[in-house]
């Protein structure tokens, strides 16, 4: 499993030209939606929604928004990953009701985490909130590139893109979300250059450090 790891992890790179014609199948697409979904928050809060965008007209608009990029229309599957902008009591309130069902106790005996929850938002400003949400998404990012790597499914993470016309595009403002980080998952095409390129990484002792 070490080795398979590891290998994965080298063969991955940011794909800069899918195969328009290769697709993901239903069977790795759930599993890569659900590593997403499973993906760790702090306090288990999961302020964010992820879209998984494949209709062809919505994502011609998206590229355009995007200056271009073929991966937006090329890949098999687009990923917008959102950050919640509505995370206040009523968001906290749900969150607690739900962990409470999904445990099997009652959601007063939550109340600790519900207070901790309150508090901290209390003391938030709405710059920090949108801060800290933002960095939350980039979480099942991470979780997804390497999912998807396991799974010799390519992936090309992207923030090169105009949020406000993607929120436009996507209907947002009005769901209480705001685009934050795209990834583009499909098959690498045959002509990609990047894909022979020898991974430029700094060295171990550079990077990590044993303190």
């Amino acid at each position: 499993m070490n080795n398979q790891i590891l290998s994965a992890l080298n063969w991955r790179y940011a794909t800069k030209q899918f195969d328009p014609t290769k697709k993901i199948d239903a069977e790795i697409l759930q599993t890569l939606t659900e590593a997403i979904r499973l993906s760790p928050s702090s306090y288990g809060l999961q302020p964010w929604k992820f879209l998984i965008v494949t209709n062809p007209e919505i994502r011609e608009k998206l590229k355009a928004a995007a200056w271009g990029q073929p991966q937006i229309t090329d890949a098999s599957h687009l990923v917008v990953f959102t950050r919640r902008t509505d995370v206040n009591e009523a968001f906290v309130n749900r969150f607690i009701e739900s962990t409470a069902e999904i445990r099997g106790i009652q959601s007063n005996d939550l109340d600790g985490l519900k207070q901790i929850l309150l508090g901290y938002l209390k003391n938030a400003t709405p710059a920090y909130l949108q801060e800290w949400t933002a960095k939350q998404v980039y979480i099942p990012l991470g979780i997804l590139l390497e999912t998807a790597a396991l799974l010799k499914v390519d992936a090309c993470p992207m923030e090169g893109f105009d949020n406000k016309k993607f929120d436009e595009i996507l209907g947002l403002h009005e769901r209480n979300l705001s685009s934050v980080v795209l990834c583009a998952l499909g098959y690498r095409a045959s002509d990609d250059k990047y894909a022979t390129l020898a991974k430029s990484r700094f060295e171990k002792e550079e990077v990590i450090e044993t303190i």
